[in-house]
């Protein structure tokens, strides 16, 4: 993960080390003239001029030491920062390549906390390790190399006591670090009850389904909950053993300084007080350093698995791969070929559609029928490329669909979906959607879009087409989404355009009055029309009746009705034979 680093960033990392190292020498020199200090009192000698230097130098240290942290600070929040905002755009842009294969392979919920907690548990790590990781050795080699050469008595309190910091602790981690690695998919779990209970909150609420989701929500939160409590009790045990280890220090410290000083001939007692003082600080320099260390063990389980989570994503194998086929010309426009195609699903072992054959020249249109769950919308998912077939060929303007460049494909088709999106603005924004010009609010294609898709209520809201949208369209009906869709996809001018049951929430006259002025305004185009009524694709060029992932029936109207029983029951179930 370290290449998401970018040069500037190993840039501050280097400035961030060497002032580490200042502030350690800083940290560490200020001792020497403590030591100094206390012998000259001790010794009854002491003059206000060996106060007033020695503790120039400590104040000296002290500001160094503190302007070098704060340095230090800056230059790895700018590094966290930064590698965060990396990490989090190369997963939306490894996010926004996955196919429906690689989408079913995660969750919805689970991708969206990787982008957001886990690279957050990264930018907490790389903020505080980063200071730590090389502050803590530096600093603890370095003050053990300075009390080695005093008394081994107070060297051997300290490795006593830093012992047993490093052994309970490693008894600590080793009871978090199974709860620190379940934290992340509980987060998930969390998010998933979330989600689904707004998204589908209607659906609750006229089931009067809000106990039953609230259990449900209860049950992820305190399973969050319990884990988390269970890691914080036995992670807040740290804080008072660190402080009594450090004042057990203090005083073991003294203690053996006091049997030292006691043993010592009356004139080396005052650098025995001197060199106490000093190894005092030297010795809970040593502690800060491994309890700082451990700091960030305790925040090192959780980062490895936000880390390997995040590399999941990132390292995931794209089902489908870009093609290299950027030509925006061909001498066939519009046409849509499918040479005997299968597709199944990356769970599953059986064809959803197997050996389906059509072709949609320009300027036709053709509809595809069939019970629901047949594989309509499977087939046309291929068309775009949002999903691959595995066997056979899907052909756009004669050329297979996977050589060509993503942008350059979808460049030549606008999909209208079964379900409706809009996206949160103003109406205008999502009838351009995806356009890379600036397009003026007088722009007569947008007035032609409007006008094609029959979304004539537009013109009759006080703001027309700066209306605001909310999240979803949630401010408009099924019917105003379905149009504002469909006004979408014709304003991109696309070669083909498909329609996926998109007229389904129109009434009978506005789905009419749609088809009719698609077919006059766009003559030229491709349409492709997946529908359950008979009255949307009768009069379509072609018809073909899906059943079982198999096309069964291909014609015209009038000829299904003759040799299809398939589309004769379909279309007797809602129309009557005089009708038909």
């Amino acid at each position: 993960m370290l290449k998401y680093l970018r040069k500037r960033d190993w840039a501050y990392i280097i400035f961030a080390i060497a002032l580490i190292v200042v502030q350690v020498w800083l940290d560490l020199k200020m001792p020497d003239y403590t030591a100094k200090l206390t012998t000259a009192v001790s010794s009854g000698g002491v003059k206000m001029s060996d106060v007033w230097e020695n503790g120039g130098m400590m104040l000296l240290c002290a500001l160094g030491s503190m302007a070098s942290a704060i340095m230090c600070g800056f230059f790895t929040a700018r590094v966290a920062s930064s590698y965060s905002l990396n990490l989090r755009q190369a997963m939306f842009d490894k996010i926004s390549s996955f196919s429906s294969t690689e989408m079913k392979k995660f969750s919805t919920p689970s991708l969206i906390t990787r982008t957001t907690n886990d690279v957050s548990q990264i930018q907490m790590f790389v903020a505080m390790g980063l200071q730590v990781l090389i502050k803590a050795p530096i600093l603890a080699v370095w003050a053990i190399c300075k009390i080695s050469s005093t008394s081994i008595e107070w060297t051997m309190a300290t490795m006593i006591c830093v012992l047993v910091i490093v052994a309970v602790v490693g008894l600590i981690v080793a009871l978090c670090l199974p709860k620190f690695r379940k934290i992340q998919k509980l987060i998930d779990n969390l998010n998933n009850a979330t989600r689904e209970n707004i998204s589908g909150v209607r659906v609750v609420r006229a089931f009067n389904a809000e106990n039953y989701q609230e259990g449900k929500f209860e049950k992820a939160n305190d399973n969050l909950t319990k884990n988390q409590l269970f890691t914080a009790k036995i992670t807040g045990i740290m804080m008072p053993l660190m402080t009594t280890c450090m004042n057990g220090l203090t005083l073991a410290i003294y203690w053996i300084g006091a049997y030292l000083i006691n043993q010592a001939p009356i004139m080396e007692r005052a650098m025995i007080i001197g060199d106490m003082t000093a190894f005092t600080q030297y010795a809970l320099q040593v502690v800060m350093a491994f309890m700082m260390l451990i700091a960030i063990f305790i925040i090192l389980p959780r980062a490895i698995v936000s880390g390997k989570r995040i590399n999941e994503v990132l390292k995931t194998k794209l089902a489908m791969q870009n093609g290299d086929n950027t030509s925006e010309s061909c001498e066939v426009k519009g046409k849509v070929e499918f040479r005997d195609v299968s597709f199944k699903y990356f769970d599953g072992n059986k064809d959803v559609i197997s050996n389906i054959s059509f072709t949609a020249n320009q300027g036709e249109t053709v509809a595809l029928i069939g019970a629901t769950g047949c594989g309509k919308t499977t087939i046309i998912n291929l068309i775009p490329r949002f999903d691959d077939a595995d066997e056979g060929e899907v052909l756009i303007n004669d050329i297979n669909v996977k050589d060509y460049d993503y942008e350059t494909l979808q460049s030549k088709i606008g999909v209208v979906a079964q379900k409706a999106v809009l996206f949160k603005g103003d109406i205008k924004s999502n009838i351009t959607y995806g356009c890379k010009e600036d397009i003026s609010d007088d722009d007569p294609r947008i007035q032609k879009a409007l006008d094609v898709a029959r979304a004539d209520f537009v013109n009759k809201l006080e703001n027309g087409i700066h209306s605001e949208v909310a999240q979803g369209g949630t401010n408009f009906s099924g019917g105003q989404k379905q149009r504002l869709s469909i006004a979408r996809a014709i304003f991109k001018n696309p070669e083909i355009l498909i329609f996926d049951d998109s007229f389904s929430a129109l009434d009978y006259k506005t789905d009419k009055e749609v088809r009719e002025n698609i077919k006059e305004a766009l003559d030229d185009k491709t349409i492709i029309i997946v529908a359950q009524r008979i009255g949307t694709i009768r009069n379509a060029d072609k018809i073909l009746v899906v059943e079982g992932g198999k096309v069964i029936g291909c014609g015209k109207h009038d000829e299904l009705l003759k040799t299809c029983d398939l589309y004769k029951e379909i279309a007797l179930s809602q129309l009557s034979e005089e009708e038909l």
